[in-house]
């Protein structure tokens, strides 16, 4: 195995929006740096189960929109 191919690992220390800390390791920044989270499974809806956008006008409401009134039947 070659020498030198694995990054090198450290304790870092994340701080979720609410302000919690824990203390993890990790490949990103320096020993005893700190990474401030922007979004974590405490604010974002996708974990919390809050308010969620549905997306207006998806491919089938568009194709049911365009072609709605064809039919293959004959008259």
């Amino acid at each position: 195995m070659k020498a030198d191919t694995h990054p090198d690992y450290h304790m870092i220390t994340v701080k979720m929006t609410d302000g919690t800390e824990f203390q993890t390791r990790s490949t990103w920044g320096k020993e005893g740096d700190t990474m401030n989270l922007e979004i974590d499974p405490t604010s974002h809806p996708a974990w919390t189960g809050g308010p969620q956008r549905l997306q207006d006008g998806g491919r089938v409401a568009q194709f049911n929109k365009r072609f709605g009134g064809l039919s293959l039947k004959k008259k």
